[in-house]
């Protein structure tokens, strides 16, 4: 890897941390609202560690490193939860902020190398089941494209759940038939279906919300309420644009994606897809980021997270990645307030963001499974879907269990590991 994008993710975790440790950008949603909580004083900094441990370090090693194995571009999650823990356990003072930014700097550079160095060390096992790890991402990439309509007959309904899941399939024939446009003799045009069928499925999605028309007032009330803590985020505008434009070219440097549907997406070279996948999914979180903004006065590190999508789009192209993310990380603050009341006219419009987040989640779940049992199935045939379904089910009745989206990648990892066990003591060998 050069210099550059090894600088990029190295400037990138450990800003990520300083953020942290000064409190005014974490990445965990949960949190978020516990920060006031320490920099008011209510609570101390062990708590604050403690808390920042407990919520994210689980989804680090079950969720975040397992999928990016899985596609060898690094979940942002693996990154942006551990610099939070990194960030409230350094100290406070100038100390702190020198140790958490080289912690977050080491630690992001080793997840970048060390991803690599797993996926090197897979090749010298006896039975390499890398290609069958792959396998864990491919019902995403179809699978993500139903994702609006859940959203909608979660919002509005059954009945135009329906409505939505058959335009979307109409669109998908449509395309597939007749997407492919010859330009001359020697060129065509292929449309790919999945991403014209997600962009059908959002563009209903917004109709239907936008339809909702309402004439409350809670953000402006929050405003009025916190305007101390908007003015928290706004003075440190500065280091929250250098961060936003660390993540943008990151993004563009395909290091790190948002999500694990542009992360599959993005690792089958389906950039169009992957930017519609960033772009709607952040739709969804404007609301949750804006409204935890105003009331704890804390920022996250990718503000909405439209930065991700703004970094495919200028994908080979870091440096002006860099300055396009921090100009929109530098508006998002500029337009928090303003955003925030605008919001209020389209409460369907906001209240989308929270059923676009549980939509994407629940289809995550199911594909990340489906495709767990086939890599299983791919890596041991006859007893894959057993392994699958047996650690899936067990998970459950833990006392402390990993979510359920990382099962998938966990399984087919495990399985992996303990079949060259076996194979190494003589009890397996591969058909």
């Amino acid at each position: 890897m050069s210099l550059l994008p090894l600088s990029i993710i190295a400037m990138l975790g450990g800003l990520c941390a300083v953020l942290a440790n000064k409190g005014i950008a974490v990445f965990n949603d949960g949190l978020r609202p516990v920060v006031p909580e320490y920099l008011e004083g209510k609570i101390g900094k062990k708590e604050l560690a403690a808390t920042s441990f407990a919520l994210s370090f689980g989804l680090v090693i079950g969720f975040g490193i397992p999928v990016s194995i899985g596609a060898s571009i690094i979940l942002v999650h693996s990154i942006f939860l551990m610099t939070d823990i990194i960030g409230s356990w350094s100290p406070v003072g100038l100390r702190g902020v020198i140790i958490a930014f080289i912690a977050g700097a080491i630690y992001a550079i080793g997840i970048v190398l060390g991803l690599q160095w797993i996926i090197d060390a897979f090749a010298l096992l006896p039975i390499n089941f890398l290609s069958s790890l792959f396998l864990v991402g491919s019902p995403v990439i179809v699978g993500f494209v139903v994702f609006p309509t859940v959203a909608i007959a979660m919002q509005h309904g059954f009945n135009k759940g329906v409505i939505a899941m058959m335009v979307s399939v109409i669109t998908f024939f449509l395309v597939k038939k007749y997407g492919i446009i010859s330009i001359n003799e020697e060129t065509t045009l292929t449309i790919n279906p999945e991403g014209v069928t997600l962009l059908a499925g959002v563009i209903l999605m917004i109709i239907f919300a936008g339809k909702i028309k309402g004439s409350g007032n809670a953000n402006e009330t929050l405003l009025n309420l916190f305007a101390h803590r908007v003015s928290n985020i706004r003075k440190n505008w500065l280091l929250l644009i250098i961060t936003g434009g660390l993540v943008t070219a990151a993004t563009a440097s395909l290091l790190i994606s948002a999500d694990p549907i542009s992360l599959q997406l993005l690792s089958q070279e389906k950039f169009t897809e992957a930017s519609l996948v960033s772009l709607a999914r952040s739709i969804g979180f404007i609301p949750l980021v804006f409204s935890t903004a105003i009331v704890t006065g804390v920022y996250s590190p990718s503000g909405t997270t439209l930065i991700f999508a703004l970094g495919i789009l200028l994908r080979g192209h870091p440096i002006i990645a860099f300055l396009a993310g921090s100009v929109v990380i530098y508006l998002e603050i500029l337009l928090l307030g303003h955003t925030a009341k605008g919001l209020d006219r389209f409460p369907g419009i906001r209240e989308m963001g929270e059923h676009i987040r549980t939509s994407i989640n629940k289809v995550l779940e199911i594909t990340l499974l489906i495709g767990g049992g086939m890599a299983c199935q791919a890596i041991t045939p006859g007893i894959g879907y057993f392994w699958m379904t047996g650690l899936y089910l067990l998970n459950r009745t833990s006392k402390r269990p990993f979510v359920n989206l990382a099962m998938g990648p966990i399984a087919a990892i495990t399985l992996g590991i303990l079949v060259n066990i076996l194979y190494v003591i003589g009890i397996y060998t591969p058909s």
